[in-house]
């Protein structure tokens, strides 16, 4: 998705002030969106219509057993009964998704609309919401063929678990490791997730207005808009590189800059937190956990050129960063102060971890324990 969709938009300057009873202008087709991830996106790997039953039932069932021993090994315990993971097809998870960045956005585009009078019959409106929704879409179409597993904070809907059953059965094809193992192994990362959002009541509240005020600032102004492009020129080659972090960090301030990387440690915090959990408890219940971890990891740096510059520019790279330092700070938090002491990251936004503490977790350390 273009996250500056007044590129397309021709006469912003000249638009007319929204009226408060006209409908905020759809900056982004969603409709449009889904159809075109639905269209280009792969169905995934072939199975008879027994064996996706079965292994849709087994994915379930590997989800449900992962709460006992998540919650026994990170000590989080989420409130109430965690209603059942939704094991989804492809075309399902676009649809999910794009309906979930559409209610992130929905208010980040109605503040833009106001702040620069743009309205919803200006002209080139259309146009540049099917721009933007195709570009949502084909997003979207490659995103699907990756995600194994999500937490989807739902921003005003109900949050869920999702498993995408055919990337399941498709990396699993591709590692050849037990598909029962295998199951259960993701299941235990995304069942982390889950009771990180559900234990911790605050979280899932300040991650979604992280990330709206975040969208919010990233969105230039036409007048900025010039200034930006040249300095995503500049930039471009830090983006193509090994530590870039994608298209949005190409067009953000320095400031703006600062705030991303807030918002990474926490991300890295929640990764690498799962990736603990998920092979701390895989010895106990999956035998083979050390054979999928290694062939796993070995995949991540097996990606095609073209695939992995695709992943830098959409700051994928970035992403799988994310789970070997947040890793590597869990790990040094808990080898100073416990897994109870490590807990109290999730006591207030202020004990989050700083940008600078993910690579030195004693600093955490001392910070938040003093």
């Amino acid at each position: 998705m273009s996250e500056h969709p007044q590129d397309t938009i021709p006469a912003m300057p000249d638009a007319q002030v929204v009226p408060t009873d006209e409908a905020p202008p759809r900056f982004v087709d969603w409709d449009f969106a889904k159809a075109t991830g639905r269209r280009l996106v792969g169905a995934g790997p072939e199975v008879s219509a027994a064996e996706a039953g079965d292994i849709v039932a087994k994915i379930r069932a590997a989800a449900a057993a992962a709460q006992e021993p998540v919650a026994e090994t990170s000590r989080m315990h989420a409130p109430g009964i965690a209603p059942p993971a939704q094991v989804i097809d492809r075309p399902t998870w676009i649809d999910l998704n794009l309906d979930s960045m559409a209610a992130l956005m929905t208010p980040v585009f109605v503040k833009v609309a106001r702040d620069r009078k743009v309205s919803a019959n200006a002209p080139g409106m259309g146009v540049g919401a099917k721009i933007t929704g195709a570009e949502s879409g084909a997003l979207m179409a490659f995103m699907a063929s990756k995600v194994l597993g999500q937490y989807d904070l739902a921003p005003q809907g109900t949050p869920r678990l999702l498993l995408v059953a055919p990337n399941l059965v498709a990396v699993q094809r591709e590692l050849d490791v037990d598909p029962d193992d295998f199951r259960a192994w993701v299941c235990m990362h995304e069942e982390t997730h889950r009771i990180q959002f559900t234990a911790v009541p605050w979280l899932r509240a300040h991650m979604i207005e992280r990330a709206t005020t975040l969208a919010g600032e990233l969105t230039p102004t036409p007048q900025e808009l010039g200034q930006r492009m040249q300095e995503m020129v500049k930039r471009l080659p830090e983006a193509l590189g090994s530590g870039g972090g994608g298209l949005a960090d190409l067009f953000a301030t320095p400031e703006q800059r600062a705030k991303i990387a807030e918002v990474t440690a926490i991300m890295s915090l929640l990764e690498g937190h799962a990736d603990v959990v998920m092979d701390d408890v895989g010895p106990k219940v999956i035998p083979t956990v050390a054979d999928i971890r290694a062939k796993f990891t070995e995949r991540r740096k097996g990606a095609g050129a073209a695939d992995r510059m695709l992943r830098r520019l959409l700051g994928l790279e970035a992403k799988m960063a994310q789970y070997k330092d947040g890793a590597g700070f869990v790990r040094g938090a808990m080898d100073k102060v416990g897994v109870d002491g490590f807990n109290a990251v999730w006591t207030s936004p202020e004990t989050l971890p700083l940008p600078a503490e993910i690579h030195d977790p004693q600093a955490w350390v001392r910070r938040v324990h003093g």
